[in-house]
């Protein structure tokens, strides 16, 4: 059965919003910044620009987020460049299935379109995918619909048929504002009764994820 499914990178296809974390808890230590865990988990699904707007909110407007941010980011690099970063279970899997099932593959990631690029070039898995869209390709970051709307008008697809796999609870609230067909495999964080609610299905892992196309 043809169809169209589109994926977030982080903490969907590679294991590395836990690894950015780590990054940037090394930095606040440095600096003595407080509270940083709770910031990152509220930043997880936004762009760049919202992120450094609820930096500011939390810490005040003269608050070096872009200067603590290249800091995190090099370290970051410097550890998991090169196909280092770690493949979340069942992807391959996942995507090698879909690609023989004839279906339409895009990634949409809040990352800036040339990491999105790098890091699945990387990591081997550039080719499964139809269309890359990054974060910085959009004016709204997720929760708004508008990085899947576009990925979704790429494809050719019609977003009432097409499938987002997400791990954010804005993920999953920007999938079902397109009035897709969200599916939530948690990663940082745990499905809420709004995201449960929001949610087509949520999964444990992308081994599951596969099962369930499969049985479709």
């Amino acid at each position: 059965m043809s169809r169209a499914v589109i994926f977030d990178m982080d903490g969907v296809i590679f294991d590395s919003e836990r690894l950015v974390l780590d990054c940037w808890k090394e930095i606040a230590e440095q600096y003595h910044i407080q509270g940083i865990e709770e910031a990152c988990m509220e930043c997880l699904g936004v762009n760049t620009r919202q992120t450094e707007e609820i930096m500011a909110r939390r810490y005040g407007a003269d608050f070096p987020y872009r200067r603590y941010a290249k800091e995190a980011s090099m370290l970051f690099h410097s550890r998991y460049d090169g196909g280092r970063l770690w493949k979340k279970r069942g992807i391959e899997e996942l995507l090698m299935y879909l690609k023989e099932q004839k279906a339409k593959l895009a990634v949409a990631s809040s990352t800036r379109q040339e990491m999105v690029q790098k890091e699945l070039r990387e990591g081997g898995l550039l080719a499964y995918f139809d269309v890359v869209i990054g974060g910085d390709r959009v004016e709204r970051s997720k929760p708004a619909p508008d990085i899947f709307l576009m990925a979704c008008e790429q494809l050719g697809a019609v977003p009432e048929t097409t499938y987002v796999i997400e791990d954010s609870y804005n993920g999953i609230r920007a999938a079902h504002a397109a009035n897709m067909i969200p599916i939530m495999v948690p990663d940082l964080v745990k499905p809420t009764e709004e995201i449960r609610k929001l949610a087509r299905e949520v999964f444990p892992s992308l081994v599951e994820v596969k099962e369930y196309f499969g049985q479709k």
